[in-house]
């Protein structure tokens, strides 16, 4: 039995195809300029301007034992939602990336803080406004919140 290899022709080229296309030259960019702008916020001196408020911190502080054995992650991100009320979202997106430099075990739960702040900033400020606030801390996921948030 034989096979005949035909060519598939086929009209026009689809919008997936177009969507490939142009994502294959955004992304590139996008990955560049977010890596780019990542390494120019990394405090280089190695002195922290802002310690990051963490477990054993809260507990030496005086907060309730309850407090004290939650996880830090859940620490950070309660402190930053209260940074993002008291300064905007800026600043707590400044200090979830110090906190991710200076203890790198917060990193897996980056893009789950970002996102969190993202919807507290729509929530705070409205989408327009939340929106503006976005920068490439933790892929993109504080835009991601604000989307989620929105829509």
């Amino acid at each position: 039995m034989t096979h005949s290899i035909h060519p598939q022709t086929r009209r026009g080229r689809g919008p997936a195809r177009r969507i490939g296309r142009s994502l294959a030259l955004v992304l590139p960019v996008v990955m560049v300029l977010s890596g780019t702008l990542a390494v120019a916020r990394v405090n280089w001196s190695g002195n922290p301007q802002s310690p990051v408020l963490t477990a054993a911190d809260t507990s030496a502080a005086g907060a309730s034992s309850r407090n004290a054995a939650r996880a830090p992650q859940d620490v950070l991100r309660d402190q930053l939602l209260m940074e993002l009320q008291k300064k905007d979202p800026g600043a707590a997106l400044t200090q979830l990336q110090q906190a991710v430099n200076d203890r790198p075990s917060l990193a897996r739960h980056c893009a789950s803080i970002a996102r969190s702040l993202g919807k507290a900033a729509v929530r705070v400020y409205g989408p327009t406004k939340a929106q503006s606030y976005a920068r490439p801390v933790c892929d993109t996921s504080f835009a991601t919140g604000v989307v989620a948030a929105n829509g």
